[in-house]
């Protein structure tokens, strides 16, 4: 089905798996959250995604998308590390968050680029993965995950600012 290998397609069902917990942990709670039931299926998904993917050698061997792969696991774990250590302290909830969002813009571009470099069917709406147009749309979805982890940021400050003591004069 449309030129994927069964490992092709069980890879692409879990990242739809993924996204789609991120979508519901972004509309929900505002964040991947990873004491959430949504944000563990999430993060275990993106980390099934990763692996699969690593399987995956559709443009001859070890690529673009195998790099992507390994540095979302390394987000991960960076986001994971933020989220548990106390050596970040006060950026910690900010870097845990910015590295959350990243992942989720890094499963974007494979899945843009491997939809539309194959959808629809036999008329492409890009021609290949280096496609200038491809590369016009990655960029509105970086600026969508700029706008959106701006305003992850900002309700962060916010909810530390309402918990904070005033300062006495």
């Amino acid at each position: 089905m449309f030129g994927l290998t069964t490992l092709g397609f069980i890879h692409t069902l879990i990242s739809l798996v993924a996204l789609a917990a991120a979508l519901v942990a972004l509309l929900r709670d505002k964040a991947i959250l990873p004491n959430r039931t949504v944000g563990k299926l999430y993060i275990w998904a993106t980390v099934l995604t990763c692996l699969t993917g690593f399987g995956i050698f559709e443009h001859g061997g070890f690529g673009k998308p195998h790099v992507l792969g390994i540095v979302t696991l390394l987000v991960l774990g960076l986001a994971a590390w933020a989220g548990k250590s106390r050596l970040l302290g006060r950026a910690a909830p900010y870097v845990e968050t910015v590295s959350y969002s990243l992942t989720v813009f890094f499963h974007m571009i494979p899945g843009v680029t491997e939809t539309f470099t194959r959808l629809p069917s036999g008329a492409p709406l890009f021609s290949s993965p280096e496609d200038p147009k491809l590369e016009k749309v990655v960029g509105v979805i970086f600026l969508l995950f700029l706008i959106g982890t701006t305003l992850q940021l900002r309700r962060l400050r916010a909810a530390r600012g309402s918990t904070s003591r005033p300062v006495s004069a």
